[in-house]
């Protein structure tokens, strides 16, 4: 299948390393809530999915309004993470554009659309969807693990968030599964499990 011409931010640092943790962050262009607007949360747990049958195990995550946090265990030998995530946020972007066409949301796709260089447009990009940053950081130790899981996990009651009122309650989220020990809307592994998947 032809990949769809359209943004994706993919990392500049290139990251190399497999067999390893990394912590993964999309945010949508402008900060602008196209998740929620669009109801991308079950699409982005396909994408999941997807990752995990390409060897990115997901030991974490937090999906909001309008981006999304990743813990994610990288035992995949033939790609770097930076490609493969650079797909799946490709297929995402894709998905946010049909979507926001079918609601006919003329306004945001021409917001989208305006914010692509000429150079972009010569390679066929339409719109950005995702805002350029370093996303993917590799994580060497398990103090930066509970590190980012926390942070991860209060995200929606932090700051200008306050989409719950205990981050437990928050659906799109692992924190219950670590905290409870409870199995959410997504399967995740437990990062000491993983640490020797061998």
């Amino acid at each position: 299948a032809l990949m769809p011409s359209i943004s994706t931010a993919i990392s500049r640092k290139q990251q190399p390393n497999t067999n390893t943790f990394y912590f993964i962050t999309f945010t949508c262009y402008e900060w602008i809530s196209l998740f929620e607007i669009t109801n991308l949360y079950s699409y982005i747990y396909e994408c999941f999915d997807h990752l995990e049958l390409r060897k990115i195990y997901n030991c974490g995550y937090v999906i909001m309004p309008n981006h999304l946090h990743m813990l994610v265990y990288m035992a995949n030998n033939e790609k770097t993470i930076n490609k493969i995530i650079g797909e799946s946020k490709r297929f995402m972007a894709y998905e946010i554009v049909k979507r926001l066409e079918k609601l006919r949301r003329f306004d945001l796709l021409n917001a989208l659309g305006q914010s692509v260089t000429q150079h972009e447009r010569r390679k066929k990009k339409k719109h950005n969807v995702f805002r350029p940053s370093e996303d993917i950081k590799e994580i060497m130790t398990e103090k930066f693990i509970r590190q980012k899981l926390n942070y991860m996990h209060k995200n929606p009651v932090s700051g200008k968030w306050k989409l719950v009122e205990n981050y437990l309650d928050y659906i799109h989220s692992s924190a219950r599964f670590y905290e409870l020990g409870e199995e959410g809307v997504f399967h995740v592994y437990h990062y000491q499990e993983i640490n020797n998947p061998a």
